[in-house]
């Protein structure tokens, strides 16, 4: 049977401060690596499963160094290609007090941004492979990314592949040209499983709908949900599993979590977390994603063990520093179970 995940995106080196001190504070960055599709794969091979991460590196000491930091995980990179000129990075500035995060890209020009269709032997790839997981930003870094990624995604879908989607829509990426929302649109058509928080969501959708949350006894308005899972399926009616994550920022050490799973038909809903105390909110998103492909392969058709799972990871995640969730299996079970 197979059971293989293919998860596709950009390496990227992070950059940061310690110590909450702003990008222009002290004389010495951190670095380590990360990206969204990789922290995807670091968290599912974390809870077992056998996952192979594909993106072009510099082939230098950065990009080898890369792919040996994902494999310290499990995290399989036999089909990573080598070639380009630099890596893609990014500059995290963390949150403190009432002062929230702030992101800033360097990924014009890099290996990932000039990769193009017929590079990559995705049959070869695919050929043992159960789900396929990709996001937007594979879309929005350039034209040729972007051309590589539906490249993937027909021949995943040609060949059987469950394929999962991200929205993943960063507006300060999208700067070759195309229409963001009609790129995004044309992916989530080949979906079957789609994670997105809810900002995404409003969106790609152009409907507003807030989670003020204060504390975990807040009542959410099911009713106004279903309804907008309902439409969005409707546009999309290829995907079958529609993961919406809600977070409330209320300062930088605590955030309000909850999550909604619509499943061919149904909503279902979990607990909401009052998180407090926070050590890293980057990657929480991409625990979700993890959190839901493990449990869609652990438990089956059981949706509401599947929400609770995915929420529990990303709940987790925000005790743990850097891209990664590292959270265990067991962890996440037993916060499940209060």
């Amino acid at each position: 049977m197979k059971n293989k995940i293919i998860t596709f995106g950009e390496l990227l080196l992070r950059f940061s401060k310690d110590q909450h001190n702003r990008l222009q504070q002290g004389r010495a960055f951190f670095g380590d690596y990360g990206g969204s599709e990789a922290n995807v794969a670091v968290s599912l091979a974390t809870l077992g499963d056998d996952v192979e991460y594909v993106t072009r590196v510099p082939d230098s000491p950065i990009g080898r160094a890369s792919c040996m930091k994902l494999r310290e995980f499990n995290v399989g990179t036999q089909h990573v290609l080598y070639g380009g000129d630099r890596m893609g990075s990014y500059y995290y500035e963390g949150s403190a007090g009432m002062r929230s995060s702030k992101v800033i890209y360097d990924r014009a020009y890099s290996s990932f941004y000039y990769l193009e269709p017929g590079m990559i032997d995705w049959r070869k790839i695919f050929a043992n492979a159960a789900v396929f997981h990709a996001s937007g930003i594979a879309g929005a870094v350039s034209k040729e990314s972007a051309d590589a990624t539906f490249e993937a995604l027909d021949i995943a879908d040609e060949m059987g592949l469950t394929l999962s989607f991200d929205i993943n829509y960063r507006k300060n990426l999208w700067k070759y040209g195309a229409e963001p929302k009609a790129t995004l649109s044309k992916m989530l058509s080949y979906a079957d499983v789609v994670f997105a928080d809810v900002i995404e969501y409003e969106y790609m959708t152009d409907r507003k709908v807030p989670f003020p949350a204060m504390s975990s006894d807040y009542e959410m308005p099911m009713e106004v949900y279903k309804e907008w899972f309902d439409e969005i399926h409707a546009r999309w009616p290829r995907c079958k599993k529609w993961l919406m994550g809600m977070r409330n920022m209320i300062s930088s050490s605590r955030n309000t979590l909850t999550a909604l799973l619509w499943d061919d038909g149904k909503l279902y809903s979990t607990r909401i977390y009052d998180i407090q105390g926070i050590v890293d909110s980057m990657g929480v998103g991409d625990a979700f994603t993890a959190g839901q492909l493990h449990a869609i392969n652990a438990f089956g058709n059981d949706s509401q063990k599947i929400l609770d799972y995915a929420l529990a990871a990303a709940t987790l995640k925000y005790s743990i520093a850097g891209d990664y969730n590292l959270a265990t299996d067991e962890e996440i079970q037993t916060l499940m179970k209060g």
